[in-house]
């Protein structure tokens, strides 16, 4: 039998050979309609904004004139586009700590086992279920100057926050509406990764005497590690694509407090008509995330446990 399977065909393959072959085809067909998005809305797109960014371009997005890597030294000496980062980096710090942590506490206590748990639950993964541009539009009006939340602190007479005019509030307006809208699909991750922990772990720490502090601590924590690890690059990305509530409520504005990266790129492609600029700044933007995210691989995901 063995002599029959390593048996040459006409192809000049064996039978055991041409089985791999055509799993291998099965398995391409099977990718195919998702390598074909992948190619069509991530890849060429990748390809194309490359070779743009070392052109100037024609008022309709044309290469005119091909500059090498000019474009990248212009706005990398450009004080507007270094601020630029240090604001996006300064936004991430905002919202990912704080959203990790929220959800963290919101799983917690959506796991515990009382009455109408299930009614806590749906109240604060409701966001999932929320757009960008409509979680913006609700937040305009709690940040409104006379009505929201100043409405309320005149009440016990506080001074009105200037949530999205001052330059010292406006990130920190922003990054609570991208915390809010991240929470709930956090908490959902963080609670099935806690459902998912073996009983048997807790039952045995309590007869060992440890209580639910001891629990969190030795045991939970350390189980949720990789869910963490997750959250933290999948929270990471999503912060650097940020996008929405700015071009809604700010503007990048005010004095370019709120202009992360992302919405440097759209300023320079559909307002100042320099698509070649703005090409080579979405792939420094594209190299920053590529690099972080590979720090993240190197350095984090060691301390990772993975059960």
């Amino acid at each position: 039998m063995n002599a029959a399977k390593t048996q040459p065909l006409k192809a000049g393959l064996t039978k055991r050979q041409w089985r791999s072959v055509k799993q291998f085809i099965q398995g391409v067909l099977f990718l195919s309609p998702s390598l074909i998005l992948f190619m069509v809305f991530v890849f060429i797109p990748l390809v194309k904004s490359i070779v743009l960014s070392g052109y100037i371009t024609t008022p309709i997005g044309a290469p005119a004139k091909f500059v090498g890597l000019q474009n990248y030294s212009r706005f990398l000496a450009d004080p507007a586009f270094l601020n630029s980062i240090k604001t996006t980096f300064l936004f991430i710090l905002y919202v990912v700590p704080p959203t990790i942590l929220i959800s963290l506490i919101l799983a917690l206590l959506g796991n515990m086992q009382v009455n109408y748990i299930q009614v806590f639950r749906v109240l604060f993964s409701f966001t999932i279920a929320v757009s960008a541009a409509t979680a913006s539009l609700i937040f305009l009006y709690i940040y409104h100057p006379t009505v929201g939340v100043n409405y309320l602190l005149s009440l016990i007479g506080i001074p009105k926050i200037e949530w999205l005019v001052s330059s010292q509030t406006a990130l920190f307006s922003i990054a609570l509406i991208t915390v809010w809208l991240q929470v709930g699909l956090n908490m959902v991750i963080l609670l099935a990764a806690i459902q998912a922990i073996p009983e048997e772990l807790f039952e045995s720490a309590m007869i060992d005497g440890a209580d639910w502090w001891k629990q969190l601590i030795h045991i939970t924590l350390p189980l949720l590690s990789s869910t963490f690890f997750f959250l933290l690059v999948v929270d990471t990305l999503a912060a650097f694509q940020t996008f929405t509530p700015i071009h809604i409520l700010t503007k990048g504005g005010p004095l370019s407090s709120t202009n992360l990266i992302v919405y440097s790129v759209y300023r320079e492609f559909y307002f100042n008509g320099k698509y070649g600029l703005a090409a080579a700044q979405s792939i420094v933007l594209f190299v920053i995330m590529l690099v972080l995210t590979i720090i993240q691989f190197v350095f984090i995901e060691r301390k990772v446990f993975y059960e």
